[in-house]
């Protein structure tokens, strides 16, 4: 892949080549290696098995894609669901035996842990409920231990697989070619609400799974807010649109923004947009193995701070993506994770001056082993529609 200004540039037949089709998916995924890294540290924290019971986890486990069912990870790892699910669990579970019977699959897997030589049991702290935990402490009796683990499969998946940013990359690809398209969409008086659905059937015809969260379109003084989730308000006759929204294909997901505007921008605009993107530019530019997170976010910061708009940016520089649209790591002040080659993260600096206008523009970007690689391929300079 040739070099361009720093960024590693996909050729065109890049999403041809790895497609990733949820066949492909389940096939090309080495569960079993990634059971054998969770169970390293589960060692190194003492514990014998871990309840993992937050879908996404066990999705990256096992590859279920159902919407019930947990995994006990150990020696010998099970996987409980219930009647609903016992041909798919049967065709998608890899790595662990699959129980799907008339029981719940708490009280199944708690029998489970019992029969076994399991003393310390790890539990999600951070996915599973007070109820949940109490229930699970009834089922086990004194004999089990549970002990609150925090992060360890989400630690596990900051760091992507060939498969999964193949299967990333075909998400962003899909989102950044909606972009053009929906621009027609755009016009003064057509409602927020009205510009969304529209971005979403494209999307859907276009083949996503689903929109990874709720589509921001917000206009006018809207765009002030940064999470200004499209609503009935009308396009107003000028002002800037931010566009914020990602699919979902294969599971996984994307995530971009772009800012365009109506009518013909004033050069106080001009200029914020200008500061906006050298920022994101900068950001992107320090994204390499060996950077911190923070180091990452303080060049979106700096940048942004000697055109004097750094007050008006008020949330993190990006986030982590994959199963999940927010994962680890957070690219954040006082972050200081190393990135490292396989993590995918967004770069999406912006100003909000509340009242007047907002502007963001986000991108993906895959840290490789001699920098980075922009996934969003939409245009970033400005926009006048």
């Amino acid at each position: 892949m040739a070099t361009t200004g720093g960024h590693l540039r996909m050729p065109a037949s890049f999403c041809g080549a790895l497609q990733c089709s949820a066949a492909i998916y389940n096939r090309a995924m080495d569960y079993r290696a990634r059971q054998r890294r969770l169970l390293a540290e589960l060692e190194r924290k003492r514990v014998d098995a871990l309840l993992v019971t937050h879908l996404p986890n066990v999705r990256y486990l096992t590859g279920f894609t159902g919407s019930a069912g947990l995994l006990l990870a150990g020696s010998k790892s099970l996987f409980f669901t219930d009647g609903r699910y016992r041909e798919q669990a049967a065709e998608q579970v890899a790595g662990a035996k699959v129980i799907a019977g008339k029981a719940a699959a708490l009280s199944a897997a708690a029998d489970a842990v019992k029969r076994s030589r399991i003393t310390r049991l790890g539990i999600e702290s951070g996915h599973m409920t007070v109820a949940t935990r109490e229930a699970l402490k009834r089922l086990l009796g004194t004999s089990v231990r549970l002990v609150s683990t925090s992060g360890v499969c989400e630690s596990l998946r900051m760091v992507k697989e060939a498969d999964e940013i193949a299967c990333l990359a075909e998400a962003v690809d899909l989102g950044s070619r909606v972009f053009r398209p929906l621009l027609r969409a755009i016009q003064p008086g057509i409602g927020e609400n009205v510009v969304a659905a529209r971005l979403e059937y494209m999307t859907r015809k276009a083949g996503a799974e689903a929109m990874s969260f709720e589509t921001i379109v917000a206009a006018g003084a809207r765009s002030a807010l940064p999470h200004g989730v499209a609503s009935r308000a009308p396009i107003p006759p000028g002002g800037f649109v931010v566009l914020d929204y990602g699919v979902i294909l294969n599971g996984y997901c994307s995530d971009m923004t772009r800012t365009v505007h109506v009518g013909r921008a004033s050069q106080a605009e001009r200029d914020a947009y200008k500061a906006v993107l050298e920022s994101q530019l900068a950001a992107v530019e320090a994204v390499r193995p060996g950077a911190t997170a923070a180091e990452v976010d303080e060049a979106a910061r700096s940048s942004l701070r000697a055109a004097k708009l750094d007050k008006y940016f008020t949330h993190s520089t990006g986030h982590g993506v994959g199963l999940e649209i927010h994962e680890l790591p957070r690219v954040a002040a006082k972050q200081d994770v190393v990135l490292r080659p396989g993590m995918v993260i967004t770069i999406e600096p912006g100003v909000y001056m509340p009242g007047k206008f907002g502007i963001r523009i986000e991108d993906m970007v895959v840290v490789r082993e001699r920098g980075h690689q922009v996934l969003t391929s939409a245009p970033k300079e400005l926009i006048e529609l």
